[in-house]
């Protein structure tokens, strides 16, 4: 398994793909940089004896923020930032990335291995044929981050096809729109641990369908309740749990 995981970060790093415009890496120092952090990966993964967690592969999902000063980098946009402090701008030029990683608790902690990542491009950009939104002078083609995420969980699983995959993310990754296309190439392997709003209402699957039933075929089973109404019905079995969190 530990092989696999070499394979894959190579495959990621060192493949032939075009570069972003008015990108570094094409650059002696870019591509000094990129090797770099790829020996950086492989060092961390030799910290790890097994990529698996309680028979499972936890991949973090995510996607994040990179601030740039420049106006012709590759993927900037004036970017809403929810996390952005009071003496900071809620629109940031940035870039936005959507990045997947191994979890693994690694001497007492739990690290992420960075494996995959996408550049997340509005598509208004795209539509309007910005330089900003071309690799080799091509206009790239417009993908949600949804598809983005579905798309890099995908290609990892096909490394990992004799393990299940639980993807741990927010509310916002938490949905059908992630869920549905990687269970139609992977199949009922893969879950989604994910926070749910307090307001999300639940059902049960629906029941099946009978022999000569008419009509068409129920969406959702019996309504269980918003996911507050639910929590507190399991209130008096939560127990707590220690998190460590920037080092406390």
């Amino acid at each position: 398994m530990i092989i696999q995981i070499k394979d894959l970060i190579h495959v990621h790093f060192t493949r032939s793909s075009p570069s972003p415009a008015n990108s570094s890496s094409d650059t002696k120092l870019g591509k000094e940089r990129a090797s770099l952090f790829v020996y950086t990966l492989l060092a961390i993964n030799r910290l790890i004896d097994s990529p698996e967690t309680e028979g499972r592969l936890w991949l973090a999902l995510d996607d994040s923020i990179n601030t740039k000063v420049g106006k012709k980098i590759f993927a900037c946009e004036q970017i809403f930032d929810h996390a952005a402090k009071a003496n900071q701008s809620d629109y940031p030029w940035a870039q936005n990335i959507v990045s997947v990683g191994l979890l693994k608790r690694v001497h007492t902690r739990w690290a992420c291995l960075f494996l995959d990542f996408r550049f997340y491009l509005p598509k208004k950009t795209i539509e309007a044929k910005s330089d900003r939104a071309k690799m080799k002078g091509k206009i790239l083609p417009f993908k949600t981050k949804l598809s983005q995420a579905a798309d890099m969980i995908i290609e990892i699983g096909g490394y990992f096809s004799e393990h299940p995959i639980l993807a741990v993310t927010d509310s916002w990754f938490g949905n059908a729109g992630l869920l549905k296309p990687v269970r139609n190439v992977l199949g009922e392997c893969f879950d989604i641990l994910s926070r749910l709003r307090c307001n999300n209402i639940l059902y049960d699957f629906p029941e099946p369908r009978k022999s000569g039933q008419r009509g068409r075929r129920k969406k959702y089973g019996q309504r269980l309740g918003s996911a507050t109404e639910m929590a507190s019905t399991f209130q008096a079995e939560a127990v707590e749990y220690p998190v460590n969190l920037y080092g406390k």
